[in-house]
């Protein structure tokens, strides 16, 4: 079975962005990367094989969605995700703390990227301490524990190429000695996390019901940059991990985001593939990658897609098909676009689909934006081997 690599083939004179490939035993993966989340085990209205031939090149699927249901035993019998789903290439799985932690604060998600709280989320958490997080199901209401334990050998059961180690992330509206204690239980979460990947439960160790897997670490510290020193410092010096992965929140808007970003992407190196956590904007990817990030995972494109939205090129990034200035609109998404979906149907279409509620406008739309994201990193790998990054990302967003 082909092992597990990571070699850096080209970088810009003026910028971090660099293009890699990520070697798996499922295939390979150039970098930079989108990932997609097939979050409970299926791209929503979309097959495997149409990802596959929209180039979709890695999956993601969701620890804490999987355990509740169908369970990652069921999953380990069909021989892994991989067969359980249909899908031949590389995967990744989240160690399912986010979800958790998530529902609990109910905003993580939305604090991350600088969205405004929902306040009526249903809190599901029920306590956090050093063993773990104590939650009920959304499902049936039943009351579980999470633990490092109890994460990776899930993931294990689950058996993705790549795995994380359990965390906490902490919302943007925690104060700084929160954040501080939250970072360092998760520094020893990781910890335990390593032990458990590495000892001998049911499987090999550091292997899964698939085969091989490899671990990626995860640096946390909120917005506080003393923080996400000491958690870089950590993550780079006490552990050694396959990958490494920026999460926790990220500031209250785009500018702190992007700022956090930065500071930390640049203490990183070049030694191991850096994912980052929940971002999937495509205008601010080119920024990140200009940070040397490798790959990014993001519930958005098809998500959006299911409410109506299209990706395009330029600053506005999307357009809403179901405005009415749509209705009569005889032209594509986008003229230039290879995908299916724009090669055959016109605005007017797809805007009568939505109106008439036709489950095939989701189809539709989830294929343009899954082909638009694999697109946009295509662009942006051959524009960093022509080191003519900065043309095309000026470009791009002029479009």
């Amino acid at each position: 079975m082909k092992d597990f690599t990571w070699s850096i083939k080209n970088k810009t004179n003026n910028s971090k962005a660099r293009t890699g490939i990520i070697s798996t035993p499922h295939g390979e993966i150039k970098t930079p990367a989108f990932i997609f989340c097939a979050t409970k085990a299926a791209l929503k209205s979309f097959t495997t094989k149409d990802a596959k031939e929209n180039n979709t090149q890695i999956i993601l699927s969701n620890t804490y969605h999987l355990m509740l249901q169908p369970g990652s035993e069921l999953i380990a019998k069909h021989g892994g995700l991989h067969k359980f789903i249909g899908w031949n290439g590389p995967m990744l799985t989240d160690s399912g703390g986010f979800q958790i932690f998530s529902l609990g604060h109910g905003s993580v998600a939305d604090e991350i990227k600088g969205r405004k709280i929902k306040s009526n989320i249903k809190k599901t958490l029920l306590n956090i301490n050093e063993e773990g997080a104590l939650f009920k199901s959304y499902i049936d209401g039943s009351t579980h524990i999470l633990s490092p334990e109890k994460s990776i050998q899930v993931q294990r059961n689950l058996g993705a190429d790549f795995i994380l180690v359990f965390d906490e992330c902490t919302p943007y509206n925690v104060d700084k000695a929160y954040t501080s204690e939250s970072m360092h239980r998760s520094h020893r979460w990781s910890l335990r996390s390593i032990n458990a990947f590495n000892s001998k439960i049911i499987y090999k160790p550091s292997y899964g019901s698939a085969g091989k897997q490899e671990l990626y670490a995860i640096i946390q510290g909120g917005i506080y940059k003393d923080l996400r020193e000491e958690s870089i410092q950590f993550n780079t010096k006490e552990i050694d991990t396959f990958g490494i992965a920026i999460g926790g929140s990220l500031g209250s808007n785009k500018e702190e985001m992007k700022d956090i970003v930065h500071f930390t992407s640049s203490k990183l190196g070049t030694a191991r593939p850096i994912h980052l956590l929940g971002i999937g904007d495509p205008n601010d990817i080119w920024d990140f990658v200009a940070d040397g990030i490798d790959t990014f995972d993001c519930v958005s494109p098809t998500r959006i897609a299911r409410h109506g939205s299209a990706l395009v090129k330029g600053k506005q990034g999307k357009i809403n098909l179901k405005n009415v200035k749509y209705k009569n609109n005889l032209n594509p998404i986008d003229k230039e676009c290879k995908c299916y979906t724009c090669k055959n149907f016109t605005l007017a279409y797809l805007y009568h689909l939505f109106s008439a509620q036709e489950l095939l406008g989701l189809q539709l739309l989830t294929n343009h934006n899954i082909f638009f994201m694999n697109n946009l990193m295509k662009e942006i790998r051959n524009s960093i081997n022509n080191n003519n990054f900065n043309n095309a990302k000026k470009n791009w967003l002029n479009s």
